[in-house]
């Protein structure tokens, strides 16, 4: 095998995870709504498909090459989904659920800064607090672990939304 070969399949792999990447990022720009960005991964990701693929097909019988597209393609997801995790586009509610201590949760996260709904809800084994908190992605991390700082039990779950009416938003 020369170096050639295994420079065009790391080429291949390079472009299409780069492409992959775009792509993954692209799609959660446009559920985010996020247009510029949504534009900018959706240029960007054709352009590296078309070149990664030219590539490609110039030597069908190639097993480097389909394995570096294969791999460049699983690889390129993982990388967008990090990357998507690092940028941490948009707004998150954060749901926490606790049988015990939903009002120290609660005074503790207003302390920080934040905008806590308190319902009180009846679980299966008797009355709970659910608590609501509408933040930046970026402070989700804070909020789960100042959240589990005060009860280690708490279920807490995350969901992400987007801004329709400007609230509360800690900024």
């Amino acid at each position: 095998m020369t170096s050639e070969i295994l420079t065009s399949a790391l080429l291949i792999f390079t472009l299409r995870m780069i492409g992959v990447a775009f792509a993954t990022l692209r799609v959660l720009m446009v559920v985010r709504r996020r247009k510029v960005f949504a534009w900018i991964f959706g240029f960007f990701q054709p352009l590296t498909y078309i070149i990664a693929l030219s590539w490609f097909l110039s030597d069908l019988g190639n097993w480097t090459k389909i394995l570096g597209y294969a791999m460049g393609f699983a690889t390129g997801l993982v990388i967008g989904m990090l990357i998507e995790k690092w940028m941490a586009f948009g707004y998150t509610n954060i749901r926490i659920v606790s049988p015990n201590r939903g009002i120290e949760i609660a005074d503790g996260l207003r302390e920080a800064g934040y905008a806590v709904t308190e319902v009180s809800a009846q679980g299966r084994d008797g009355m709970v607090a659910i608590l609501h908190c509408s933040i930046l992605r970026r402070y989700e991390s804070k909020i789960r672990s100042a959240t589990i700082s005060l009860d280690p039990e708490a279920f807490i779950t995350a969901e992400n939304v987007y801004l329709v009416q400007h609230g509360f938003w800690n900024s």
